[in-house]
């Protein structure tokens, strides 16, 4: 299994803090953020970590890598330069797998996500029913889902909707960026894009997916998308 982690961002939000150094890189407690989302799959069988990153961080996440020899880490550059010409989270998958040359399952995970999670159940679930797998959150708070991709699920936790920042949502359950894909999946992700649909959010490609093939919710323990100052400062007091 292949893990891919999109981390192509400009994090514009948070300037000053990453006007030079990309958003997964910042510092929550004595390290990185993006080692506390590397902590949490080291019992996952995986044989290699795929980070995708613009141009202008590129050689940040470089020398970070080498600072994590530990694991088979390979850095990937988009070749972006802004915002203007990024290719978006789903395109940026999919840059990932042609690059790599991917053909496994695939995990995803964002580099800006903290979370509590148990990710062997995770991985266990979607590998023992052969289907696609979205972390949810409960956010239990119906105007801060309007915010976020909101799923409805049946009784066996199957995705039966999907919507991006419902203006009446019909659940709390907020999709995160954090996504088993079974091989046979996979391709999908280029059928996607190559149909003209939008490539920035992976709750886009959720709600085309969920229609086509089975996807199942696995929900998560704690979660945190890191977005602008106040939610980095909550972080850091929440997960040191």
């Amino acid at each position: 299994m292949k893990i891919i982690i999109p981390a192509a961002g400009y994090a514009t939000r948070l300037y000053p803090l990453t006007k030079d150094k990309p958003k997964a890189l910042l510092e929550i407690g004595s390290k990185p953020m993006i080692d506390h989302i590397l902590s949490k799959i080291k019992d996952l069988n995986f044989d290699q970590i795929i980070i995708v990153t613009n141009h202008k961080f590129a050689k940040n996440f470089e020398e970070w890598a080498e600072t994590r020899k530990d694991l088979p880490i390979k850095v990937i550059d988009d070749q972006t330069t802004s915002n203007e010409d990024r290719l978006g989270a789903i395109g940026d998958i999919q840059f990932a797998i042609e690059k790599a040359n991917i053909d496994d399952e695939i995990f995803i995970l964002a580099g800006d996500n903290l979370f509590e999670c148990n990710m062997s159940g995770f991985y266990a679930l979607g590998k023992k029913k052969n289907v696609s797998i979205v972390g949810i959150y409960d956010v239990k708070d119906t105007e801060f889902a309007k915010q976020l991709g909101i799923v409805e699920i049946n009784e066996s936790n199957q995705v039966i909707e999907f919507v991006e920042k419902p203006e009446i949502p019909k659940s709390t359950l907020a999709a995160t960026m954090m996504y088993y894909f079974p091989k046979d999946v996979v391709p999908m992700i280029k059928q996607y894009l190559d149909e003209g649909n939008k490539p920035d959010r992976m709750g886009d490609f959720t709600a085309w997916l969920h229609k086509k093939v089975p996807v199942f919710a696995y929900f998560i323990d704690e979660w945190k998308d890191i977005g602008d100052p106040t939610q980095l400062e909550e972080a850091r007091k929440k997960f040191i």
